[in-house]
């Protein structure tokens, strides 16, 4: 792919020709292991929201003393997107704030605050008595959600050697696919107890919360084991670290015309990403509950047979899902490293826009669900173990948490965005729309189809993207 873009002369790294995991000591690990834990619970409570979204909601909103809404009420729906875009613009602040401060402060201590941060807001979650208190605390766990990701692979991508770090950074991942598998396996247990009548009917969503708020047993660990890596300790004694307020890291990339250039590619390409999964993907669990209900209600004579149908449903696709996630994004740390991180885009970008338009157009029942939600999830994930690759290797050690959570984090604001948009498609524009020989519930699928073509933007970017494999991390 020819390239139009800014670049410094390359510098070639020379890389170990071992297998990546032989060249780690027992340190490097010990780091790898603390940052995909970090991430890996960041991304356990996510898919808990994801999944406990639409059941907390159908209880908040219910009248006082009423039992719950169903889950496919437009109400609750609708509402579903307005506290995912809360918890997104939470997300997107956190990370534009935690970034400059892990440059200037350093990486292992604002880690261990971002860990703290999500960690208590997820379990007041579970105290939730109404809607906006149940926003609330979601606005404020996307704070430290969004500060992990750019600090926890900063800190890997400086302290392993460069001929492991691709393979480190992308299985930082993979791994994180175990965390959202994790949720789905605690999702099922907890609906298993509410069917034994062990928690009370309709209160399991409160109890995803309060196991989300597990990760701050970690911050121990981070605290006390973990330093911080050698390239920011050696600007930190030569005095070069960021000076000034929050805004410095931010000014030093922006005076810059390389590091102004990458800043722009970086956060069209990861942007494409994060919306496509947080205003489009995100909502195919939505899409199922409601599919799998009119599914089942045909087939099931009490409602209580067809939630709990549902139920299980959901948890499996789900897990499904993940399973292909993890295989998604392996696959694509084996072309980034093998090929280049363009190529390996290329091919994210292009079977995320075909996979997506084609699961929201065509998902009729659990059994279609099965095989198009491993598609859904190898694809839509994929691309992030390109971003975990890529994006610090845009930027200088003196600013790479900034530049890299700018760009991760700044879309956040744009699935926000994305998801008022979608929400207001669902509402307004495909209200009250269902084709002959196209099941409910058609405005979900056709805003999804609509908000596909957000992945034009990342293919279109490509071409100008420096191609950073082979080559060292800039200083």
């Amino acid at each position: 792919m020819a390239t139009l873009s800014y670049e410094a002369p390359p510098t070639v790294d020379t890389l170990d020709s071992r297998p990546w995991w032989k060249q780690l000591t027992g340190y490097h690990w010990l780091v790898f292991i603390v940052a995909s834990a970090a991430w890996f619970f960041d991304c356990l409570d996510q898919r808990l929201f994801s999944l406990a979204r639409i059941p907390a909601l159908a209880s908040l909103m219910a009248p006082h003393g009423m039992a719950a809404l169903p889950p496919s009420d437009v109400h609750v729906q609708a509402f579903g997107k307005v506290v995912t875009a809360y918890f997104l613009v939470g997300w997107g602040v956190g990370g534009l704030f935690f970034g400059p401060l892990g440059d200037k402060f350093g990486r292992t201590r604002m880690l261990t605050l971002t860990i703290l941060i999500y960690s208590v807001f997820t379990g007041l979650s579970f105290f939730s008595v109404g809607r906006w208190d149940f926003t609330t605390f979601r606005f404020f766990t996307g704070l430290g959600v969004g500060g992990v990701f750019g600090l926890a692979v900063s800190l890997i991508a400086e302290t392993v050697p460069s001929g492991a770090r691709p393979h480190a950074l992308g299985m930082l991942q993979v791994l994180s696919s175990i965390g959202n598998l994790t949720a789905g396996f605690v999702k099922k247990l907890l609906d298993t107890l509410a069917t034994s009548n062990v928690i009370a009917p309709g209160r399991s969503w409160r109890f995803m919360f309060l196991v989300g708020a597990l990760p701050a047993l970690m911050v121990v660990a981070t605290m006390f084991f973990i330093r911080e890596p050698e390239p920011w300790l050696r600007l930190k004694a030569q005095g070069l670290l960021p000076k000034g307020g929050l805004l410095a890291p931010y000014l030093t990339l922006l005076r810059s015309k390389r590091w102004r250039y990458n800043l722009v590619i970086g956060t069209l390409i990861a942007a494409t990403g994060v919306v496509g999964l947080w205003a489009i993907g995100e909502y195919a669990v939505d899409l199922q509950r409601a599919v799998f209900h009119d599914y089942f209600a045909a087939r099931l004579s009490s409602e209580a047979q067809v939630k709990a149908a549902v139920d299980n449903a959901i948890t499996w696709a789900y897990i499904w899902n993940m399973l292909g996630a993890a295989a998604g994004m392996w696959i694509f740390t084996k072309v980034a490293a093998l090929i280049g991180r363009r190529i390996a885009f290329l091919f994210g970008f292009s079977a995320t826009l075909i996979v997506t338009f084609l699961v929201f157009w065509k998902m009729d029942s659990p059994y279609e669900a099965y095989w198009m939600m491993p598609l859904l999830g190898a694809a839509q994930l994929s691309v992030f173990a390109g971003f975990a690759i890529y994006l610090p290797e845009l930027f200088p050690s003196g600013e790479r948490s900034t530049g890299t959570s700018f760009c991760y984090n700044l879309g956040r604001f744009a699935a926000a965005g994305g998801s008022f948009f979608s929400s207001m498609l669902t509402q307004k524009v495909f209200a009250g729309y269902s084709p002959p020989g196209h099941p409910s519930p058609a405005p979900l699928r056709y805003s999804a189809m609509v908000m596909c073509s957000i992945f034009l933007i990342g293919l279109l970017t490509l071409p100008f993207a420096p191609e950073t494999k082979g080559k060292a991390l800039p200083e």
